[in-house]
């Protein structure tokens, strides 16, 4: 699986009806990173068998609990798990305060450094960029300051077509092809044509985590055509006064942004407790934007679907 969402937690504020706190774990080309860390997000971890070892980055939306109550505890874990590796930590000015207060009173030296990357939830900003990923804030609107992250692919090789391949053909001619060059000899002369050794590349997927927020149409831009989309659906319809109180959205309000931004799917989660069934959740965002599906504990999306 080259791009694959686990679903850790599926919560709103309070664990309610066997369903966690937010948290997610996303695998791109065995680049492991996870996104907010509710309590319990390792024993999510452990029971459906993900590779803590390999999270290099963790990135948290905001500061209210429900979404980075879980990090000591992992964090520790990690440590008595003998982690040697660097763990790279982006979230706001405070967050690092307060792991630093935690091993401060508890007197602990982790086996491994924190690499704190503070960043400003109102600017989109790219936080993390490889050479095959990239990830960037998403300016949000909730109670506190809060950005979601929008995990982009790069345009991916060529691929070399084997049985166009000719006797003769040295690497470096391979490597030029593959990032979809022609190869020309020393005279400037053209020596293969990169169109008649090469297949298409493979197509570059993308995913957006859209934290708590209330109604925000500002960021359907920077959605558009993202291939999975996870907005947060904390209320039903019926509770839009709620919602607008507590600067969350409705199943309607998720729906309407994916419809907009016209993404390939849509994932809801952050469910209120007062929900102990979520058929009818999913029935209410499915008639604005058929394609959605429940984003609820164990469930992993791949792309492409």
């Amino acid at each position: 699986m080259s791009f694959a969402l686990t679903i850790l937690g599926s919560s709103g504020a309070l664990p309610a009806f066997g369903r966690f706190p937010t948290s997610q774990y996303l695998n791109i080309q065995n680049r492991h990173f996870l996104i907010d860390c509710g309590e319990g997000a390792q024993m999510q971890l452990m029971k459906y068998q993900l590779p803590v070892h390999k999270i290099n980055y963790i990135f948290i939306s905001h500061l209210h609990g429900d979404h980075y109550l879980g990090l000591m505890g992992l964090l520790f874990s990690m440590h008595l798990q003998k982690r040697v590796n660097d763990l790279h930590l982006y979230a706001q000015k405070g967050l690092d305060e307060i792991i630093l207060l935690h091993l401060k009173y508890s007197k602990s030296a982790l086996s491994y450094s924190i690499r704190f990357h503070v960043f400003d939830p109102e600017q989109q900003t790219i936080l993390f960029e490889d050479a095959a990923v990239s990830v960037t804030t998403i300016p949000l609107t909730h109670k506190l300051p809060c950005a979601g992250f929008l995990f982009k692919e790069k345009t991916k090789p060529f691929k070399l077509d084997k049985q166009k391949l000719l006797p003769g053909m040295k690497l470096q001619h391979l490597v030029l092809l593959k990032t979809g060059a022609n190869v020309f000899d020393d005279s400037g002369n053209l020596r293969y044509r990169n169109s008649d050794f090469t297949l298409p590349p493979t197509p570059s997927y993308s995913y957006a985590y859209c934290s708590d927020t209330a109604w925000n149409e500002t960021m359907v831009d920077q959605l558009k055509h993202v291939d999975l989309l996870y907005h947060e659906a904390t209320f039903m319809e019926a509770e839009r006064d709620k919602a607008i109180e507590t600067m969350h959205s409705t199943t309607l309000d998720a729906a309407r942004i994916a419809r907009q931004a016209n993404v390939g799917k849509l994932l809801i989660g952050h469910f209120s407790a007062r929900y102990r069934e979520l058929e009818p959740v999913l029935a209410e965002a499915q008639t604005v934007f058929t394609n959605t599906a429940l984003a609820i504990e164990g469930n992993t999306f791949e792309l492409p679907a």
